[in-house]
Parts: structure tokens; sequence; C-alpha cells
């Protein structure tokens, strides 16, 4: 059975109609201070952008911390309890210590998280 072109071309024209295409937004994030991060980290995801600014907080803060740690090489700047918190819970910490003194929202982005990680998480305590 043969389908009449028109008919073909009539249906992959509704169905290309009724599809809802959804076009990526560049969006330009930038954190330079503690306070600027923490914006990004308390982001709700979902309101509009909410998901790329938590991404964009976790993102700069795994790769703040892998170069804070692997700079240190054996003498560790902060160490982790067992179990291990969450990225979320920790940067959820993070956002309370910057929100808690003005002083903390003036630190530079990674020198406010490093900071943080010493207070919050002291090697041999």
């Amino acid at each position: 059975m043969r389908i009449p072109l028109g008919f073909a071309a009539a249906a992959l024209a509704s169905v290309l109609a009724s599809s809802t295409v959804h076009a990526q937004r560049a969006t330009a994030l930038h954190a330079s201070t503690a306070g600027q991060l923490a914006e990004l980290c308390a982001a709700n995801p979902r309101q509009e952008l909410g998901d790329a600014r938590v991404n964009y907080c976790h993102g700069f803060a795994q790769g703040a911390l892998d170069v804070i740690l692997h700079d240190a090489g054996d003498k560790k700047p902060f160490c982790f309890p067992t179990p291990t918190p969450t990225r979320t819970a920790t940067l959820a910490e993070f956002v309370r210590w910057v929100q808690a003194d003005p002083a903390h929202a003036r630190f530079s982005a990674a020198g406010g998280l490093y900071r943080f990680m010493q207070a919050r998480y002291p090697c041999g305590k």
C-alpha cells in the first residue's frame, strides 16, 4: 500500500508543528567573591537558570577543592569525616557560613571556600 505523498507531507508537517522545541539560552555565570558564589549555590533549581547556577556552584567548588587538595600534597588543609557529607549538604553549609558574617562574603570565591572548609572540616579534631 502506498501512502499518497500529500498525506505523508501533511502528517509530517502536523507532527513538526505540534512538537515543542526548547532552545538552550547562552548564559554567562561568574563568581569572583564568596558572596557571589554563595548566591549561585543558593539558587532555586526550579527558577529560571536555577539549574545552571547550582551546576556552576558545584563545578566551581569541585574544581577549586581539587586544586587546593592537589597543591597541598600530604599536608591536607581540611579533612572530611566518615561518612563524607554530600556536596549539596556541604555547599548549603557554605551558603549559611557566608550569610552569617558579611566579611565572609568579601573573600575571593576560592579563598572563601578554602576558609570555610578549614573551619568546617579541620584535620585531627
